[in-house]
């Protein structure tokens, strides 16, 4: 985790640095998940085999 050097002003919070490491990886995500959803023909539920929690009906 990180944590800014004492006396440094920017402690704990929404950082660039903090931002970037966030941020990079729920980018890819946010684009390989509909990929393998659209390659598979399976939902992120029922690859995780939790496709029962879905309501058909």
């Amino acid at each position: 985790m990180y944590r800014a050097r004492p006396g440094s002003d920017s402690g704990w919070g929404c950082h660039p640095r903090a931002e970037l490491l966030n941020g990079r990886p729920a980018m890819l995500g946010f684009v390989i998940g509909p990929m393998v959803e659209a390659l598979s023909g399976q939902g992120i539920l029922q690859q995780l085999g939790l496709g029962a929690l879905l309501h058909h009906g």
